[in-house]
């Protein structure tokens, strides 16, 4: 039998995880307040994102590449764009990355309240991002501001204050391709910048528009995706002091990938992805038809009871199968593995610059839909 539909859902304003976890039992579907259909539960999230020829992820008016296309386009532009996130072309960076976080530990005052997102997770974003692509850190300051300003667009769910927030993205990234093109139009350099303008898919370079949209995808969403990242990882470590000591013992490089992706499937940032259905399709007993805006709800597909059984358990190993932090299918992220290398260095430095890491005791400050994590997780170094 079919689900009765739940209606007029209401997200905004709401913990991620709170909105859906009350909702998850009943429904696998519901449709919020905004005319979406949401999708909640793990079974039908990981279903619709394997069927990208149903759930198109074509849906923006902009220009987004490559996650924003699909079919033959999006396999050509992945595949071009990829090789720049592959575990061999990061490997070089591993050390640079690492030196970046060590040296922002290193000016961390002891003793102090600081937040965890803020003050550590979206600078260290900033200058991570910015070695990773040959940035001046010029670009350090305006990049901090921008996440900030972005994620607050975010929470207020305002098209034309986050669409303003974008231009103002794509004209910071604006003169660092003109200062990379000779007047006859050769790019110089040799940083991931000039090499991804060098770029050619199906026989042509990228115009301007798509190579801004390329790192606009790259860098914008992952700024402030790692600073919450950040905050929830922290938040994890002084909450559960036997999972600190275990992590200052010293764990593999794998252990430490495990521990942190199971921290993240608990409290998952990357809350939701948008769809569009091309044809007529029932999903968790709802009938959607084509042409239905649909939101895959990664954050509650990633606590769903059916299949973590309680969630807020952290079990690395059992649980790693099922992880969709980073998304499943031909559209999962291509950035997991550069992310996963920030977030370790990071962590790492945290934990060998320091001897503890404790909560303040200010309350720390969850964020609301359609930003998940924390806005805030105060914190005290020693």
């Amino acid at each position: 039998m079919a689900d009765r539909l739940a209606e007029g859902i209401s997200f905004a304003g709401c913990d991620p995880r709170a909105c859906t976890d009350s909702v998850r039992h009943e429904h696998a579907v519901v449709r919020s307040d905004r005319g979406d259909y949401v999708v909640v539960r793990h079974a039908e999230v990981r279903a619709a994102a394997l069927d990208d020829e149903t759930f198109s992820s074509a849906v923006s008016a902009h220009l987004q590449i490559p996650n924003g296309l699909d079919g033959d386009a999006h396999t050509a532009y992945r595949a071009a764009l990829d090789p720049f996130l592959s575990p061999a072309a990061l490997a070089p960076f591993a050390p640079i990355l690492a030196a970046k976080a060590q040296a922002l530990v290193a000016t961390l005052p002891t003793g102090e309240v600081l937040d965890a997102v803020t003050q550590i997770g979206a600078v260290f974003a900033v200058r991570a991002q910015s070695a990773w692509l040959g940035w001046p850190s010029s670009m350090e300051e305006p990049l901090v501001a921008w996440v900030e300003d972005n994620h607050e667009a975010s929470r207020r769910g305002d098209r034309q204050e986050f669409a303003a927030v974008a231009a103002r993205f794509d004209a910071l990234i604006t003169p660092l391709l003109s200062a990379r093109r000779a007047a006859d139009g050769a790019v110089l350099g040799a940083d991931l910048t000039a090499d991804v303008m060098r770029v050619q898919v199906e026989g042509r370079r990228l115009s301007d528009e798509e190579i801004v949209s390329v790192l606009r995808n790259w860098t914008g969403g992952d700024l402030g995706s790692i600073a919450l990242c950040v905050g929830v990882l922290l938040r994890g470590l002084v909450t559960n002091d036997a999972l600190q000591r275990r992590l200052r013992d010293g764990v593999s490089e794998a252990e430490c990938d495990a521990i942190i992706d199971e921290l993240l499937r608990r409290d998952d940032p990357f809350v939701s992805n948008r769809r569009v259905t091309t044809c007529p399709v029932s999903l968790g007993g709802v009938d959607l038809p084509a042409g239905t805006r649909v939101t895959l709800h990664w954050t509650s597909a990633n606590r769903d009871e059916a299949v973590f059984g309680d969630p807020d358990v952290l079990d690395p190993q059992a649980n790693a199968e099922a992880n969709l932090v980073y998304g499943i299918g031909r559209h999962a992220c291509p950035g997991r593995t550069l992310a996963t290398l920030e977030l370790r260095v990071a962590l790492q430095a945290l934990l060998a610059g320091t001897t503890w890491i404790a909560a303040a005791d200010e309350e720390p400050l969850r964020e609301i839909y359609p930003v998940g994590g924390w806005a805030r997780v105060p914190v005290v170094l020693a």
